[in-house]
């Protein structure tokens, strides 16, 4: 079978991905746990991706034109947002939640704080319709894309039709965001032997592994896993999380463990985004933690750390900062795509 090596070779590292017959073979970082999502069943290919990455950026999807997903989801931010605690969508309506950082989406098997959403391929639906996020149907979505002359071909091109549908829509925007693969930091360079930790990152990485791998596994630096971390219910919100879904009382104040994968730029912390720097949640896991009947077990006993030790702890954190993913241009703002077809 021929096979024809193309761009999308992530960052220099072991994600590799092959084009055969149009179809992208996605690849696993070395060493990494098997990815969750069912290939199978929306086979990557460079031309969804490049349609993906179009409507990532595209405000069309919200009602008035005015917010995309990236609009929350900056990619020189870890794919969230920095400027405000709580995300911002349309007629400047405030959300309820701290947007979530957006990478190594295959790995998951559920979505959003709460886990509201079993999978990634109806994920931009959520936002598309919360009245305080695009406030939009994917009806009009369709409408006001097939009117435009960028997208018909683009549809065309990646699904062989110009007739654009809502789940060619979320299946393209889905594609876009399983290349969202960070596995190039620091940290990972250390794992392939490629470099060492410094002294002080070396013994963060200690401390690391004693008191915050439990929730925070390697090499995704997260569980994928509800828990109640010990902040207490917030008065005005009053979000009790992953119990909105299942409406058991044992998930109250439960939220998705978010990755520690570029946290030097996913700030502010927590779902309701109330830490603005990594002092601040350190001296709540170390001091602030509210016992309830829903806290993690991993909580049940203080953590110790000394002043020294938080700053050895931060350290290592920054280790886990990939750079070329946040900076990667394949991921940027598709100015060639919308600079060179008018829209309309």
């Amino acid at each position: 079978m021929k096979k024809k090596l193309i761009v999308l070779i992530f960052c220099g590292f072991c994600l590799v991905a092959f084009q055969i017959h149009n179809t992208i073979v996605f690849k696993e970082p070395l060493k990494w746990p098997k990815a969750n999502y069912d290939f199978l069943k929306n086979p990557l290919s460079a031309q969804k991706i490049e349609l993906g990455r179009a409507l990532f950026y595209e405000p069309m999807l919200s009602r008035n034109n005015t917010i995309s997903c990236a609009s929350c989801h900056s990619q020189y931010t870890a794919f969230t947002h920095v400027d405000h605690d709580l995300s911002h969508g349309i007629d400047d309506r405030i959300g309820t939640r701290n947007s979530p950082a957006l990478m190594n989406l295959a790995w998951h098997k559920v979505f959003m704080w709460d886990g509201a959403v079993n999978h990634l391929d109806v994920q931009a639906l959520a936002p598309i319709s919360h009245p305080d996020e695009m406030d939009e149907k994917i009806e009009n979505v369709i409408i006001k894309l097939q009117k435009t002359k960028i997208y018909p071909n683009l549809f065309k091109n990646a699904f062989g039709d110009s007739l654009i549908t809502g789940e060619n829509t979320l299946k393209a925007i889905s594609q876009f965001m399983l290349t969202l693969v960070s596995a190039n930091s620091k940290y990972d360079s250390v794992m392939r032997k490629q470099t060492t930790f410094t002294l002080q990152e070396k013994n963060g990485y200690s401390l690391f592994k004693k008191n915050c791998s439990s929730c925070h596994k390697e090499p995704l630096f997260t569980n994928l896993e509800f828990e109640n971390n010990g902040l207490p219910l917030d008065k005005d919100l009053k979000d009790v999380g992953r119990m909105k879904v299942t409406k058991n009382s044992k998930d109250s104040i439960k939220f998705k463990v978010p990755t520690l994968r570029n946290i030097e730029f996913s700030y502010p912390y927590m779902h309701d985004g109330r830490f603005k720097r990594l002092s601040d949640v350190l001296k709540h896991y170390t001091e602030k933690v509210q016992q309830g009947p829903s806290l993690s077990k991993q909580l049940l006993n203080p953590i110790v750390l000394t002043s020294n030790e938080k700053v050895d702890l931060i350290a290592f954190l920054l280790t886990l900062t990939d750079k070329e993913f946040i900076f990667n241009p394949k991921f940027s703002y598709p100015k060639k795509i919308f600079s060179t077809t008018p829209q309309e």
